[in-house]
Order: C-alpha cells, then sequence, then structure tokens
C-alpha cells in the first residue's frame, strides 16, 4: 500500500514519513494529496487509530478517490479536505493542529507563491515538521518534464526565508530530493 503502481523503488513513503517523525497519536496532512494517496495511506497506518490525517487537496475527484482507498483499507482516520493552496483562507483545517505536513511533487506551487508554506506554518504546531519531496532536475527521467524539475537549494531557501529551520537535506528516491524543516 505505500508504493506508488510503480514501486517502491520510486518513493516508499512509509519509510519516508517515518524519518519525518510521523509517528502513533500524531496530526498529520498532505497537502496536494492528489488520487493515489500516496502518502495519506501509510501515514494513516503510522499514526494509528486515535491520529489524524488530512488528505488536502483541490480536486474533489481527487479526495473522492483518496477516501475510497481508505474504505478500501479499512483506515478511518483519513478525512479528506477540499483546500486551494494558492488561496490565504484556502485550507480550513485549525491552526497549530498538525504535528507534520508535506508537499511531494509540489515545488512548482512553492516556487510560485509562498501561500502553501504560509499555510504549513500556520497549521504547524511549535516544533511540527514540513517534509518535501520533488523530482531532482540532475536525475534523468522520462516521468517527468525537466521543466517540472525544480532545484533543492531553491525551495530550501524559500522555507528557510520564511523562518523554518532546515533538519535535512537528503536523497528521497532515485528520481527525487528531500527536504525536512521544523517550525521554530
Amino acid at each position: 500500500m505505500s508504493a506508488m503502481p510503480s514501486g517502491r523503488a520510486i518513493l516508499d513513503s512509509k519509510r519516508l514519513l517515518q524519518e519525518a517523525g510521523l509517528s502513533l497519536d500524531m496530526s498529520y496532512a498532505d497537502l496536494g494529496s492528489g488520487m493515489l494517496g500516496h502518502f495519506v495511506l501509510p501515514a494513516a497506518q503510522i499514526v494509528g487509530p486515535n491520529g489524524t490525517v488530512y488528505a488536502v487537496d483541490i480536486l474533489k475527484i481527487a479526495l473522492q478517490s483518496v477516501e475510497s482507498r481508505a474504505q478500501l483499507n479499512s483506515l478511518t482516520t483519513i478525512q479528506p479536505v477540499w483546500g486551494d493552496l494558492e488561496h490565504p483562507n484556502g485550507i480550513h483545517l485549525p491552526a497549530n493542529s498538525l504535528d507534520v505536513v508535506s508537499f511531494v511533487n509540489m515545488a512548482h506551487l512553492l516556487l510560485k507563491s509562498l501561500v502553501p508554506i504560509q499555510h504549513a506554518k500556520r497549521l504547524l504546531r511549535a516544533g511540527g515538521r514540513v517534509l518535501v519531496i520533488d523530482w531532482n532536475p540532475e536525475a534523468g527521467s522520462l516521468l517527468v518534464s525537466q521543466e517540472r524539475r525544480i532545484s533543492v537549494q531553491t525551495i530550501q531557501q524559500r522555507f528557510i526565508d520564511q523562518g523554518f529551520i532546515l533538519l535535512n537535506n537528503f536523497i528521497a528516491g532515485p528520481q527525487h530530493w528531500g527536504l525536512l524543516f521544523e517550525r521554530p
């Protein structure tokens, strides 16, 4: 369940979430969760029955897909949330309520606007963490065009400029870079 259809060789979401510090009874949101629930499904397993997992996306069909997958896997802690990451009031979740948030393959949006980063800052508790993963521009692949690949340094600086503390800059998979930040 934690692997994309192409396999864990692309991204092992469960391992990445655990390395980001997600654990039992925590609250997590995947900002831009997409159709597959590639991060929300393993997150629900990690946080257990007393944790909370939010799948946030602007596409209602994506949220319906994640909800169906959650039901098929008897994961009751996943809550689909319609949200617009680009709008300052676009995510209706309580401030200071989350332990971990993630942006996976969303660097193009993080480059375009600071609003998604400000959402993460508002949603996270002090000491909460942000996991950012995206396609590595240096890794050759036919899966994603070169124009959609953004350097890790560019995104790293955007979070630091918004007051986040860099905890780790790492290789997330053979095609991906990863960053882990903490909200002070």
